[in-house]
């Protein structure tokens, strides 16, 4: 099963050995044939989130190949460094921001992802989720029924209302169509989004600052990074309408979650959805767990069984193809001098 440079610094008898982190659900054994990878490869799997990066260097330090799920553990420069035996990382989906790639790429490492399933359709199914759920207030009505009384509060219907996008990639654009077909205004900003693109889409380029004062629903559909952290701050929430909603199913750190939390605390504005935080899993003492205006939700977007299903089927491919020096799905790898003598004398 191994290939030549894999196996090539391999003493007689000597087994690679591969780790499959954050299989919180339980999935991972049952998804790939495992053990076809062969008797050369000895494998474990951990059930529990790794997110404290002590922890995650002294249990990954033995292991030469890593089959990661998505953000939970960062794989930063600090645990990198801790892990020299590391020689594949598998992560689920094709990109990472918890993947300090360029150091890995550095220190002779592989990282492959996989294409996985529906998550673009998933996401935004959970994107509406949260809207439907506090527009008709659902899960106050469920709670106050379960304590026997009748009728939480009057709900708001959709039409007519404005919608909110930031971002309208293809996530975005599926979130907007379904928009309009509740019969809602939708608007949309982001930096470089043109009024080209919301026509294709049947929306109305604005910008920013009309966004969020016009928005009865603000939803958030951009990648984090530089520009984007931070870009619902204070000023923007601000700016929001006290009956106005924020939905986040992007990631946490776009929307400033002190402000947000304040705004919520005040009522200047009137709830929010959440399936993304700062730090996940949400800490326990954590007051987004016990505003009663908000819906939150452990991060579901992509999560479902058969995205999951499709992920570890991926992650098995991706392995079974490096063995075999024909790695597929990359998204780092060494340079081809380190790529020569990949595991140590």
């Amino acid at each position: 099963m191994l290939g030549t440079n894999v196996s090539a610094g391999l003493q007689k008898g000597t087994k690679l050995r591969l780790a499959i982190i954050n299989d919180y659900q339980n999935l991972a054994a049952d998804c790939a044939d495992w053990d076809r990878l062969g008797p050369d490869v000895s494998i474990d799997i951990f059930c529990d989130r790794l997110v404290d990066g002590k922890l995650a260097a002294e249990r990954l330090a033995p292991y030469e190949i890593v089959v990661a799920a998505r953000e939970e553990t960062r794989f930063d420069e600090a645990l990198i460094d801790a892990l020299p035996n590391l020689k594949l990382l598998v992560t689920h989906g094709m990109n990472n921001a918890a993947l300090d790639m360029a150091t890995l790429a550095a220190r002779g490492v592989t990282v492959c992802g996989t294409t996985y399933g529906h998550t673009v359709a998933t996401t935004a199914e959970t994107t509406w989720a949260l809207i439907m759920a506090l527009a008709k207030h659902v899960t106050a009505e469920d709670q106050t029924i379960r304590n026997g009384g009748w009728g939480a509060d009057l709900s708001i219907g959709l039409i007519g209302r404005t919608l909110g996008m930031l971002g309208l990639g293809k996530i975005g654009e599926r979130v907007a169509r379904t928009g309009r077909s509740f019969d809602m205004h939708v608007i949309a900003w982001s930096q470089n989004l043109t009024a080209e693109r919301c026509a294709e889409v049947g929306v109305r380029l604005v910008d920013k600052d009309t966004l969020f004062r016009k928005s009865d629903f603000v939803s958030v559909h951009l990648k984090l990074g530089d520009r984007t952290r931070g870009l619902v701050g204070g000023e923007e929430i601000g700016l929001m309408k006290p009956g106005a909603y924020v939905v986040n199913t992007s990631r946490g750190p776009i929307v400033d979650e002190e402000a947000l939390v304040e705004a919520l605390e005040s009522r200047s504005i009137a709830g929010a959805g959440l399936d993304v935080f700062d730090v996940e899993p949400l800490p326990q003492d954590h007051k987004l767990r016990r505003l009663a205006n908000t819906v939150v939700v452990a991060h579901i977007g992509g999560r479902t069984q058969d995205n999951f299903t499709a992920r570890y089927r991926e992650a098995f491919e991706d392995v079974v193809q490096w063995l075999a020096d024909t790695p597929v799905r990359v998204l780092a790898s060494p340079s081809s001098a380190q790529a020569q003598n990949l595991i140590p004398d």
